[in-house]
């Protein structure tokens, strides 16, 4: 899935964690596609009637692999790669990609660190494929990792600092990391980061990797400063601190089911018990697994040309 009452997370003030611009995103790139597709029947009587909704597998786009029964990939909506790219040679951008990897539906069923961390090397490759291609680069400047399960909130930045360092699971953050430095090693990737992780859980993943982070954005919603732990450990080691206000789930299971439902605001996807029989609709569970946000930034203006977000789920039958 691609984009230029649900579980959104609305912004109330500065700080306050949103999905809102990711899900709304998503919902115009699927009806502007729509529309794209659908048929205008001519005009009686002055009379300028509804456009007809096109079929799902008119805007959407299955894979080779998918269209002949192999599993495979169905892009939604289909992508037109002949408007990607940037206005100047790649030189003059800046491009950052944060790559969040949402929580797994059964952790048991991914065979443990190792199974998981094959999941996850196949969202990595897929998510740059895409990036990749759509801004027609062949390096990223800055890939951010955020890893499900983490959060940096509290009353106080101390008290903030300290839950951080329980949340988590370091063996397989430190696993996935590898196949991040493996993308740093050939290039693919010039710097590397990561996202909400307090001094101990810094500490503690730097001590069992080898590529260092080059950024840690942190959320301080609740709390007015950085712990001053954190920021002595980001001075020594050269870490950058950023400050952001991304959710970390930022695509829930119930989000997405209503993006691709058949309800009001929904792309008609997926079968709904709860509408008329004879829908249109693909019958199972649609369960996110990654969501991945790329900006071009134009390095001598300091303006943002390109942004736009990727998403990768599976259907489960």
């Amino acid at each position: 899935m691609s984009a230029g009452p649900t579980v959104i997370r609305k912004s109330k003030s500065a700080g306050t964690r949103s999905n809102l611009e990711l899900v709304n995103s998503l919902r115009e790139n699927f009806v502007a596609a729509k529309l794209d597709y659908a048929t205008f029947p001519p005009q009686t009587n002055g009379h300028v009637p509804a456009p007809i909704p096109p079929a799902i597998e008119v805007w959407t786009e299955k894979t080779a692999d998918a269209k002949n029964g192999g599993g495979g990939s169905v892009f939604i909506p289909r992508i037109n790669w002949e408007g990607a790219g940037l206005l100047d040679e790649a030189s003059q951008y800046e491009i950052t990609v944060k790559l969040f990897f949402l929580p797994p539906a059964a952790p048991a069923a991914h065979g443990g660190t190792a199974g998981l961390t094959a999941e996850r090397a196949r969202y990595i490759e897929d998510a740059l494929s895409l990036v990749t291609r759509e801004l027609g680069v062949a390096t990223i400047d800055l890939l951010v990792a955020s890893f499900p399960g983490m959060s940096f909130e509290g009353t106080c930045e101390w008290e903030a600092d300290k839950r951080n360092a329980q949340q988590g699971n370091l063996d397989d953050e430190v696993a996935t990391w590898r196949v991040l430095e493996t993308l740093q090693q050939q290039g693919r990737v010039r710097q590397l980061g990561v996202a909400e992780f307090g001094s101990e859980k810094l500490a503690a993943f730097m001590a069992a990797t080898t590529v260092r982070p080059a950024v840690d954005q942190i959320n301080l919603k609740d709390c007015c400063n950085v712990p001053p732990p954190l920021k002595q450990l980001a001075t020594q080691h050269g870490i950058e601190l950023n400050v952001h206000s991304d959710c970390t789930d930022i695509l829930p299971p119930g989000t997405l089911r209503q993006l691709l439902g058949h309800g009001p605001q929904g792309a008609g996807i997926l079968a709904d018990p709860e509408h008329p029989v004879g829908e249109a609709g693909w019958e199972g569970e649609i369960v996110p697994q990654w969501v991945v946000r790329y900006v071009a930034f134009v390095r001598d203006r300091g303006v943002i040309e390109n942004k736009g977000y990727f998403a990768g789920a599976e259907l489960v039958n």
